[in-house]
């Protein structure tokens, strides 16, 4: 393939596309900051809040397994009560 063979406004309709939702991927990210800001300022945690919100994306079994992982770790290091 070479520059003649390249249809320019296809990719350029690609390359806009992609811009954009980089654009608003950067919108949603700023919002979401904001969120844990204000949680923060009401007195919640955010790392705390960010560990939930990713355990609560995971899928069931998959975090059961990390915890039953977690808990042998941790009772191999004596860090169990």
């Amino acid at each position: 393939m070479d520059s003649a063979t390249v249809n320019a406004s296809h990719l350029r309709a690609f390359i806009e596309r992609i811009e954009k939702l980089e654009e608003e991927k950067r919108a949603i990210a700023d919002d979401i900051k904001d969120v844990y800001s204000e949680a923060k300022g009401t007195g919640f945690d955010a790392k705390i809040i960010r560990k939930i919100v990713s355990i609560r994306r995971m899928d069931r079994e998959k975090r059961r397994e990390e915890e039953e992982i977690l808990d042998l770790y941790l009772s191999a290091l004596g860090m169990v009560e």
